[in-house]
């Protein structure tokens, strides 16, 4: 893979930037400023699966962000047995995203891998993630400057897997799907999505799912210079 790729594209949440542990930091705080009495612990088991369902509909078209941002906290409330208001679930479905990106701890191995790219590699971002709170997420977290282009979904109008995404970001990039490699935590978003056009792929199995149907797979940051 090395002698022909030019270009990395990686996801940025749940691939460089570690949005299990930033969440559950924000939801701690914002629970605390508006004196809700809910086990964190209880609350991040139901509410986890709960936001990847949302966002799959998200890529599916079949949510709005909005109703995404809302529904995902009053499904969690609802699991965990807790009555909230509405009018605070949408106070803390805004103060979420608000404190969301004060919180940037990375992957273990992250800078060190953007480091080791970066001299080898034109490096770019991919993300179906909001185009505000990614932004911040990066300035915050100290690694904008790691990347030539950033793509998300918002500016396209399509979310990955779509095609239209990848092909956004290989012309961003000046690119070719030939010399282009895609890192990411999603088997069907980042990895089938890029496959499907062509790309390279690595999947960033970081929960050790062992789950790659057969695609190049790491389970480290760091291992993904056995591939590059």
């Amino acid at each position: 893979m090395r002698d022909k790729i030019k270009h990395v594209f990686f996801d940025l949440d749940h691939t460089l930037w570690d949005f299990d542990k930033n969440s559950g930091l924000t939801f701690e705080k914002i629970f605390k400023l508006n004196n809700l009495d809910v086990e964190l612990s209880t609350f991040l088991e139901v509410y986890e699966p709960i936001n990847l369902k949302y966002w799959k509909l998200y890529r599916e078209e079949k949510v709005t962000k909005p109703a995404l941002r809302y529904g995902r906290l009053k499904d969690a409330f609802r699991g965990v047995g807790v009555e909230v208001e509405d009018d605070m679930i949408d106070h803390l479905s805004v103060a979420y995203i608000d404190y969301l990106t004060t919180f940037n701890h990375l992957f273990e191995g992250a800078l060190d891998i953007l480091n080791y790219l970066r001299n080898k590699y034109h490096l770019h971002i991919i993300t179906n993630g909001f185009e505000e709170a990614q932004e911040r997420k990066m300035h915050n977290a100290n690694i904008r400057s790691y990347f030539k282009t950033v793509t998300n979904s918002e500016m396209v109008g399509v979310k990955k897997p779509n095609p239209k995404i990848f092909n956004f970001a290989l012309d961003s990039a000046k690119a070719s799907p030939e010399e282009s490699v895609m890192i990411g935590d999603s088997l069907e978003a980042d990895i089938e999505g890029a496959h499907n056009i062509g790309m390279e792929t690595i999947y960033f199995d970081y929960r050790n799912l062992n789950n790659s149907n057969g695609y190049k797979r790491v389970t480290t940051l760091k291992s993904i210079e056995d591939y590059l």
